[in-house]
């Protein structure tokens, strides 16, 4: 897999998600075996180019290469001289969004909104392709509503425009995260275009993976909330592709010093006070589906120190020794009680 000179080392993409592909987030996926991953969405406005929150989304200090942004806005100009400034702090990859279906985006004409213009769709990725001299590269959706899917005139357009790489997440705007993704749209543009594909959406296991890429003739897939909480999900889908075999879950152990990795380089990206507050998320998703999470977070969340927070999450990975050196994932029959 090969994004212009960006020779990748396997196929299982992270995919960017505001709040959570951070830094040290997108850092431990890809030591855990993802081939791939970009960054959260930038504001395409150069009035918050220098905002705190924008300056962190677009940190990829000490990360592996390559490096991708993600921009979003509805400005071509603003899109192009973004994708300029982004590239000139290190950016190799640049992203265009035009998938985020949440609404406050939406509303501001950004994110899958674009997508009810074509003609507008055109002028950005003409526009961002032309101001850089890196790969540019278009996450999308099937269309705005069911009534009305359009991915293959977005494919087209963007093939046209020399986009190196597609993503379609296979729902529309309106479908939000609701309801199956569905593939026979990006099985579709697959065939229409000569461009990489990568497929989204639902790729929640080894199994799926394998499947979707065989259905939809993708060239990767990309994981999104499946790996909030288990990273390793990412060598768990290579090792499957590859082996047609699964992993074991991963050894308590292993998981505890990955934990207390991920917190250490999240409280130092952050800051201490919004590093726990940041931190709660990820940690209620690595316990969520362990024995004694849910009890566990909820005393977590009312933590206020990094070592507060350190010694908790120590302990909850040290008594999970009680039921046996590996993780043991509790079975969906026993959520479903809980």
């Amino acid at each position: 897999m090969q994004i212009g000179p960006h020779l990748l080392r396997n196929n299982v993409f992270v995919a960017p998600m505001a709040g959570v592909t951070d830094r040290p987030f997108r850092q431990l996926c890809k030591e855990l075996g993802a081939g791939y991953a970009v960054s959260e969405m930038a504001a395409s406005n150069p009035r918050l180019w220098a905002t705190e929150k924008s300056s962190r989304r677009t940190d990829h200090t000490g990360e592996m290469e390559p490096k991708a942004v993600q921009i979003a806005g509805a400005d071509p100009q603003d899109l192009a001289d973004c994708a300029r400034f982004n590239v000139e702090r290190g950016a190799q990859i640049i992203d265009i969004n035009m998938g985020c279906p949440v609404k406050k985006v939406c509303n501001a004409w950004c994110g899958s909104a674009l997508l009810q213009d074509e003609e507008l769709v055109k002028r950005i990725v003409d526009a961002v392709v032309g101001a850089v001299d890196v790969p540019v590269t278009l996450k999308f959706r099937t269309g705005w509503d069911r009534e009305n899917k359009n991915a293959l005139n977005i494919a087209r357009i963007a093939e046209d425009a020399g986009i190196a790489m597609l993503t379609l997440h296979g729902r529309t705007r309106a479908d939000g995260y609701k309801g199956d993704a569905e593939y026979d749209t990006i099985a579709a543009v697959k065939k229409s275009v000569s461009i990489p594909v990568v497929a989204n959406g639902d790729i929640t296991s080894p199994e799926k993976a394998r499947f979707v890429l065989d259905y939809t003739g993708a060239d990767a897939v990309m994981v999104g909330r499946a790996a909030q909480g288990r990273p390793w999900i990412f060598r768990e889908i290579d090792h499957y592709l590859r082996t047609g075999k699964h992993l074991p879950a991963p050894y308590v152990d292993e998981v505890r010093a990955l934990m207390d990795e991920h917190l250490r380089g999240h409280y130092a990206f952050y800051g201490d006070y919004l590093g726990v507050r940041t931190a709660r998320k990820h940690i209620g998703w690595y316990v969520r589906d362990l024995q004694g999470g849910e009890e566990f977070r909820q005393k977590m969340n009312l933590l206020e120190s990094v070592e507060e927070q350190l010694l908790a999450v120590d302990q909850f990975f040290e008594s999970q020794w009680t039921y046996g050196e590996r993780l043991q994932y509790r079975l969906a029959e026993d959520l479903q009680a809980a």
